[in-house]
This record gives structure tokens, C-alpha cells and sequence, in this order.
């Protein structure tokens, strides 16, 4: 009798699940670096609050939101102005049913500039727009136009893949240390959160 071999759907289902699986983020020296530095700041603004209570808020900059918040965070921090653009348009709904659900959607387009850039910041006294670009995404020709206008203006236009290059521009562009220097030159042990006796030496 010939026997015949059965998968396992439980099997299959993980297997399926190993190939769409995101892989491990790990994250760059420069955004724990960046936690560190956002933690200290609270800490500085609550005084009367343990700072063994006040924990680092978990960021990335493996997409487009969390880069987006790690610059502006940073900037904001560093003392400059900094606000996220949205282009986007948005789905309003005309009425609701009996039951209470949203009907008949339709899309607004945005009032904005097509091709503005993610980031408007002001840095040392010049205009300075980010574009944030996650991948193997890239300009359309709108923001493309974008960022001619903006150089030819005399303002500042880059385009961030990732926190730490971003960082490095920062620090060759305006001859700044990105970080204080007690941060700056904190040891960063992977799998463990900076502590507060690290940071004080």
C-alpha cells in the first residue's frame, strides 16, 4: 500500500507566515541615542517626578512615521521649529444610516502644495524642508519640482532614508553636535536601556 503524506495546515500556515514575516528591526545607535535624549528632556520639565518613573519612549525609523517623528522630535529638541506637512486629502462621509454607520464616502483633496515636502523646519534662521523616503520609494516629478523651488529660493531641501544619514547632515550642514555631549558619547548596550548612572559619568 502506497502511503501518502498529508502537510500539516498549521505547517503551511507558518511557513506562509516566515515569508511575509517583517524582518528584525534593530534599532541605529542614533535613534536609542535620540530616546535617551528625549527621556532627559522630560526628566529636566518634571521635576518632581522619579526619574526611575519616566521610561524612553520607543521609537524607529524603519518607516515613514517613525522617521518622520525621530526628525522632528530631534529638532524640536535641538531647540529649532519643526511641524510635519500633510498633503494628503480626506474621506468625508454625507450622512448616516438608522444604525449609526457612515454612508455614501467621497474624497476631498488637499488645499495644500502638491509635492510639499513631510518636514517644514526652521534651522538657524533658514528655511529647511525634509522628505522622507522609506525604501525603494521615491520623488514624483510634483516633489521633484518641489525641491527646485525651495533650493532656488535659497532654503535647504534633503531627502532622509534613514535617522542616522540624516543626523550626518544635520551635523556637517550646520557644524553641530547632533547630541549633548553626555549623550553623545553614551555607550549603547544592545538589548539594554541606557541608565541614568551611564548617562550622569
Amino acid at each position: 500500500m502506497e502511503l501518502t503524506f498529508t502537510p500539516n495546515p498549521r505547517e503551511q500556515q507558518t511557513e506562509k507566515e516566515q515569508q511575509t514575516r517583517k524582518p528584525y528591526y534593530r534599532r541605529p545607535d542614533d535613534v536609542r541615542r535620540l530616546q535617551e535624549f528625549d527621556r532627559q528632556n522630560r526628566i529636566a520639565t518634571h521635576p518632581n517626578v522619579p526619574p526611575n518613573y519616566i521610561k524612553p519612549v520607543a521609537m524607529r525609523d524603519d518607516t515613514a512615521n517613525g522617521l518622520t517623528q525621530c526628525i522632528i522630535v530631534f529638532l524640536k529638541l535641538s531647540g529649532w521649529q519643526a511641524e510635519r506637512i500633510s498633503t494628503t486629502g480626506r474621506v468625508v462621509f454625507q450622512f448616516r444610516d438608522h444604525s449609526g454607520k457612515q454612508k455614501n464616502p467621497h474624497y476631498i483633496p488637499t488645499n495644500g502644495q502638491r509635492g510639499s515636502a513631510d518636514v517644514s523646519a526652521t534651522i538657524e534662521g533658514r528655511s529647511v524642508k525634509i522628505e522622507v523616503k522609506i525604501g525603494s520609494d521615491r520623488q514624483s516629478d510634483k516633489q521633484k519640482e518641489y525641491q527646485r523651488a525651495v533650493e532656488q529660493a535659497g532654503g535647504l531641501y534633503f531627502i532622509a532614508h534613514d535617522f542616522p544619514s540624516f543626523v550626518e547632515w544635520y551635523s556637517l550642514t550646520f557644524h553641530r553636535q547632533p547630541f549633548p555631549d553626555d549623550i553623545r558619547n553614551l555607550q549603547i548596550r544592545r538589548g539594554r536601556k541606557p541608565t541614568t548612572a551611564a548617562v550622569e559619568h
